[in-house]
């Protein structure tokens, strides 16, 4: 059990480590190749911070463990919400001024609607991952579309000066992008080793574990990129960072570990898990779209956040340990 402990942690240290090598690499080639800043934000910056879910999963999948791919991709999409989100928020109060964001919103609420409607059968079969991987191909066209006509964009703005203080070499960035990514699939394989061993010694299942430390731990670049932008008044591409994770883990994340091998899990993924996932997203978006103003995440929104996700937390560990 120790081992499967310091492997979680040496696993997550190396994930988190990799992803922001990856990010900063990435979005530094990207740069240097003249790539507009608010594609930048939107496609290079969403898929480095779901980098980790996305690795782990597939890899949790082709071994054989869906409770882990599954709850990793829609437990990240639940801390990313209360847990990040609400904390960012209780930090500085998040406007949305994008208004590719302001796009989002919506398309990320019918994104999460369509995985719950997808697992009512507990099950998400290859047919089920290609209508994902399909809908995640459409959605970065119509991105790729958007980012090289709105030039000027309250996150590109903010990706842009974000940059300019962090300019490297292309060389240098190449090297960081592929250590990077080699870090992620080596972190990756020691979590998940971890993780199954934890949730074998503990007789709990593989979900679980996937829904916990599984998830908040492959977050974590989220959870800094979102404080950092936070504290530096760069509310858009916080609450950015988060949309695209989100669309990210729900569309490509589960739809490539989908196509790697079909998944089944118990009927509480949907009447638990999927419903809280769910609820946090149409809040999200209750909250921050702004019908009749610029929407508007306030420290007291946050608050409510960032409650439902411990609520959500302690209501798993204590059904966990007391079956």
């Amino acid at each position: 059990m120790v081992s499967a402990v310091l492997a979680v942690t040496f696993g997550l240290t190396l994930l988190v480590w990799g992803a922001d090598r990856f990010i900063e690499g990435a979005a530094s080639t990207a740069r240097h190749f003249r790539m507009p800043p608010l594609l930048i934000g939107m496609v290079i910056v969403g898929f480095g911070t779901s980098a980790p879910e996305m690795v782990v999963s597939a890899l949790a999948a082709s071994q054989g463990n869906p409770g882990i791919a599954l709850g990793n991709a829609y437990g990240s999409n639940i801390s990313n919400i209360g847990l990040i989100l609400g904390l960012t928020a209780l930090i500085s109060p998040i406007v949305v001024q994008s208004r590719v964001l302001h796009r989002e919103l919506p398309i990320l609420s019918a994104v999460t609607l369509l995985a719950a409607w997808q697992l009512r059968d507990g099950e998400i079969t290859r047919s089920d991952a290609l209508v994902l991987l399909a809908l995640f191909g459409g959605l970065m066209t119509w991105t790729f579309w958007h980012g090289m006509r709105d030039r000027i964009d309250a996150l590109g703005s903010g990706i842009d000066r974000e940059l300019n203080i962090n300019n490297i070499p292309v060389n240098r960035a190449i090297v960081r992008l592929v250590v990077g990514l080699l870090l992620l699939i080596v972190g990756s394989r020691i979590l998940v080793w971890g993780a199954v061993n934890i949730a074998h010694g503990f007789g709990v299942s593989d979900l679980i574990i996937g829904l916990t430390i599984v998830a908040v731990g492959t977050s974590l670049p989220e959870l800094a990129t979102s404080i950092v932008a936070a504290r530096k008044k760069e509310q858009d591409i916080a609450l950015g960072n988060i949309l695209g994770s989100n669309l990210f883990n729900t569309l490509a994340v589960v739809g490539i570990a989908g196509l790697i091998q079909p998944m089944s899990v118990g009927p509480e993924a949907l009447s638990r898990d999927i419903l809280v996932m769910a609820s946090l997203t149409l809040s999200l978006f209750l909250i921050g779209y702004g019908f009749r103003a610029p929407g508007r995440i306030n420290r007291y929104e946050g608050a409510f956040l960032l409650i439902s996700y411990v609520g959500y937390t302690v209501y798993l560990v204590l059904t966990t340990f007391n079956q």
